[in-house]
């Protein structure tokens, strides 16, 4: 028997609970956090870009996925040399023939080869360039949305000194089931509204946004995934930070500046 199995399960069926009477108490509460705040709201406008903020009334549920287990079929279509660790989980991939990173062509030939060549490739989106850290990170997406950050649903490229990429690890996520009713998300700009309120963005900063997923909740073989509002923030000195927003409960998940790095979005 895998016990390991069954209290996940039992911890995953606790969490289902608690995230239905979070959800009954945040459809009480919402109509009075989502009243706009006209001071906030005037000062934003004057302070910061944010002109194509999506507009669209948005329901979304939460999520659970499955590390996934690579196989030794889905192994064999891989042409490059392969090492994967123990637990199956994590592939890393040494390219016979190294591939020209060229962010002035917006990375075709490095996207083309993730969509051909990758395993389940079409699965994933480019995130960042890392010049510093010489890295090139997709990240998985489900239904069109980006699981932000996810370490268990990443592909990562090391890039040499000729700027080319020479090796990738890989790793997915799979099994991907809801957890709960679909609900309304807080509107783009209320989350912004949050950010601003914060303190968390530069006087000047351009924005832009769009809604994926972040791990709620991280255990050793399942995860349980929020709807989470990604923010680029560009701001005046040339910095780039991608701001996260929890969906459902208006929260800061998590602010990560950059520099000299390729952004998503731009």
């Amino acid at each position: 028997m895998d016990w390991n199995r069954i209290k996940s399960i039992f911890i995953i069926a606790f969490l289902i609970l608690d995230i239905f009477l979070f959800s009954q108490l945040m459809t009480k509460t919402r109509q009075f956090e989502m009243k706009s705040d006209a001071s906030v709201e005037e000062n934003l406008k004057a302070d910061i870009q944010y002109n194509n903020l999506p507009k669209d009334v948005v329901k979304d549920h939460y999520m659970s996925a499955n590390t996934k287990v690579f196989t030794n079929e889905e192994l064999a279509k891989i042409e490059d040399k392969i090492e994967i660790t123990e637990d199956g989980a994590t592939i890393h991939v040494i390219l016979n023939k190294p591939i020209v990173v060229n962010e002035k062509q917006d990375f075709i030939e490095l996207n083309d080869f993730v969509y051909s060549h990758v395993l389940n490739g079409e699965n994933y989106s480019f995130w960042k360039y890392d010049k510093e850290e010489k890295t090139v990170t997709y990240y998985q997406k489900i239904d069109g949305k980006v699981l932000f950050m996810n370490q268990s649903g990443h592909l990562v490229f090391e890039v040499n000194d000729a700027g080319e990429a020479i090796s990738y690890d890989q790793t997915m996520l799979t099994s991907f089931d809801p957890i709960s009713d679909n609900e309304e998300v807080y509107p783009a700009l209320k989350a912004l509204e949050a950010l601003y309120s914060k303190g968390a963005l530069k006087s000047g900063a351009k924005v832009e946004a769009e809604l994926g997923y972040h791990t709620l909740v991280n255990m050793e073989a399942t995860q349980v995934l929020t709807p989470t509002w990604h923010f680029l923030v560009k701001n005046k000195d040339g910095s780039v930070e991608n701001l996260l927003v929890n969906a459902f409960e208006g929260q800061i998940i998590q602010a990560q500046q950059q520099t000299n790095e390729k952004t998503k979005m731009e």
